[in-house]
């Protein structure tokens, strides 16, 4: 299996600032990524009438954990230098596509987690946006993932 060559360049880039690092074994799996992230997207649907909020948060986190198993699957793990965001843009990098809605996802989390205003809300509707987003990702990763090698 060859390596995956879009976005190359910026993974390239991504593991020379150390945003991104090489892992072996068990650890270059991303089978079960995206068993965590559809247990995610399951809790998400089951609680955003009682806690629209939280649901959006474990809908980005299913989102995320998408990106980590496709990253995963090439040997791949974002460091603490590089958060959050070294998946969405690597995963942006190389995918695009449905992946590319990751980062949006991820800066409305993170305004719900560090509001600018006590009390800010979000309505059950972007929710269930949010959901069908982290859904239509694992969706597309569960078919990309077995065209992944090592990077």
């Amino acid at each position: 299996m060859t390596g995956w060559t879009q976005g190359a360049a910026d993974i390239e880039a991504l593991l020379a600032k150390r945003h991104l690092e090489r892992v072996t074994g068990a650890r270059a799996d991303g089978a079960p990524w995206l068993k965590k992230a559809s247990q995610r997207l399951e809790t998400a649907a089951a609680i955003v009438a009682d806690d629209p909020e939280s649901a959006f948060v474990l809908a980005y986190d299913a989102a995320r954990f998408v990106g980590e198993a496709l990253l995963a699957q090439q040997g791949l793990r974002p460091t603490q230098a590089g958060g959050h965001v070294v998946v969405s843009d690597a995963v942006r990098a190389q995918f695009a596509g449905p992946f590319a809605a990751l980062n949006s996802l991820r800066r409305r989390r993170n305004e719900l987690e560090y509001p600018s205003f006590p009390g800010e809300q979000i309505d059950p509707a972007e929710v269930t946006a949010a959901i069908a987003t982290a859904r239509g990702q694992l969706d597309a990763a569960k078919k990309l993932l077995g065209h992944l090698g090592i990077f």
